[in-house]
């Protein structure tokens, strides 16, 4: 096999072996970005020598010397531009003063960071094209978006840039690009994963992970990652044990619901795409051969029209509080024109939501949640399409001028079934079992109650012995 097929955990084997050295993985993959990147536009920022003296030194840590690649948002790297997706923190070189608690963990397990990766603006949509950068493409096909907000990320992985990369969620921005570029991607439980020193809670829907071509490699790092830091306002339930040894773990008989239709802008109940329809059903009758029980049903509490505006209420603040902290950071407002006409327009709006609107959404949605965590009482997964069709066009979610949030509709469209389990809190991941006539990756949801990985990723891995997953975007 080539370097580039191999997992974080296979290249990490082959240093503990003395196969091979970690400059050896780090100079493989320097030369990989540097062939592939012109095209695909996954890295931003590269890290070249810092990463070559990096891997000279690598600290004897479970992932020594393998390289990953961060996400230019949230999580930060100490010394190095640090934009999200902003033109504005680009042109005046916003330099991070600290590494984020993440990226000092990855560090810590021995991991070599050779770069950053793109995002969109804020990470509001789900693609990774902002003014700052050129677009990130797909690689099953570089006239498709990656997904997003992580699609760099997902983007460099799936090529075979690096084998693993940082990534975060606060409306599906790991699932969706997940999805959309063949990829294992894990929304952990709201909690689980601190993000210190920064944030206390990011807006309680914000979780960061990885992207990964392999279940295994999604739990060893959340084995890393999970617990909570000083200060932390809350954290999830503690796990059990390492989520690495759960997946050996059967899970026994479980009871699984699955859905392909979602509930639109106009009051009504939407087919997903046949593609993506056909990707539930298969997946149903994979889980089945498995031995589960596994039978139709949709959660009536993600129906209520009520969600759109509460969760919009809730974002769009969000918006407005980033754009103003972008501000400060730059020592200047940030202006009308600096920015996409529908970042500027959430921004607008969530100026326009008072205190007592925001802690109502709040109020609304912790309701509501409480109404779905009951569907998850008598049934201990939920499987639906992690998008509603096949990897979109680049460009589909612009905003026009005189339409400025029609991305975010075309995003809600696109993208239905995952922002609900950020509001929830609950652990949800993208698994990629499939492949339409096109050749393009569609990916399937499975949600746990809260707290619940450990059972995810069980069955994740049971999925993943069955039917192998494949990379067939990664070049050689």
């Amino acid at each position: 096999m080539h370097l580039s097929d191999l997992d974080a955990t296979a290249q990490a084997e082959l240093v503990r072996s003395g196969e091979a050295s970690p400059r050896e993985l780090v100079d493989a993959a320097i030369v990989r970005i540097e062939r592939d990147n012109p095209e695909l536009g996954a890295v931003i920022i590269p890290l070249f020598d810092q990463a070559r003296a990096t891997a000279d030194n690598a600290l004897h840590g479970p992932f020594r010397g393998v390289p990953i690649l961060i996400k230019d948002i949230l999580a930060t790297v100490g010394g190095v531009l640090q934009t999200g997706g902003l033109l504005p923190l680009k042109r005046a070189g916003y330099i991070a003063p600290f590494d984020s608690h993440l990226v000092a963990t990855l560090r810590r397990a021995g991991f070599v960071i050779v770069g950053k990766t793109n995002t969109s603006e804020l990470g509001i949509v789900p693609s990774a094209e902002s003014p700052a950068w050129p677009p990130s493409r797909n690689p099953f096909d570089t006239a498709r978006s990656t997904g997003g907000s992580s699609g760099g990320s997902a983007c460099a992985v799936a090529s075979g840039m690096v084998p693993i990369a940082h990534a975060n969620d606060g409306g599906g921005s790991i699932r969706i690009p997940a999805s959309c570029c063949g990829l294992f991607g894990l929304k952990p439980s709201r909690g689980r994963v601190s993000l210190a020193p920064q944030l206390g809670d990011g807006g309680g829907l914000v979780c960061e992970h990885v992207v990964a071509r392999s279940v295994r490699d999604s739990a060893a790092v959340l084995d890393l990652l999970a617990g909570m830091q000083t200060g932390d306002p809350y954290t999830a339930p503690p796990k059990l044990g390492p989520y690495a040894t759960e997946l050996g773990v059967p899970p026994g008989r479980l009871k699984i619901a699955f859905a392909t239709r979602h509930f639109a802008l106009d009051g009504s109940l939407v087919e997903s795409h046949p593609d993506c329809r056909a990707a539930v059903e298969e997946t149903a009758l994979m889980l089945e051969a498995l031995g589960h029980h596994v039978e139709p049903a949709e959660i009536d509490a993600m129906n209520d029209p009520e969600w759109i505006p509460r969760f919009l209420s809730i974002w769009v603040v969000g918006v407005a509080t980033e754009i103003a902290a972008a501000g400060r950071l730059i020592g200047r407002p940030i202006e009308q024109g600096e920015v996409e006409t529908l970042t500027w327009g959430l921004s607008e709006l969530g100026k326009l939501i008072s205190g007592p609107a925001y802690a109502d959404a709040w109020r609304w949605i912790h309701a509501a949640s409480r109404r779905i965590a009951a569907f998850f009482e008598k049934f201990d997964l939920w499987l639906t399409p992690t998008v509603t069709e096949p990897p979109v066009p680049l460009g589909t979610f612009k905003s026009p001028v005189d339409d400025p949030l029609a991305g975010i509709f075309r995003a809600a469209d696109f993208a239905p079934f995952t922002a609900i389990f950020n509001a929830t809190g609950q652990p949800a991941c993208s698994i990629p079992l499939h492949r339409n006539a096109a050749g393009l990756p569609i990916g399937v949801q499975l949600a746990a109650a809260y707290g619940r990985e450990d059972l995810l990723l069980r069955v994740a891995a049971q999925l993943e012995a069955a039917h192998p997953l494949t990379h067939p975007a990664t070049r050689h």
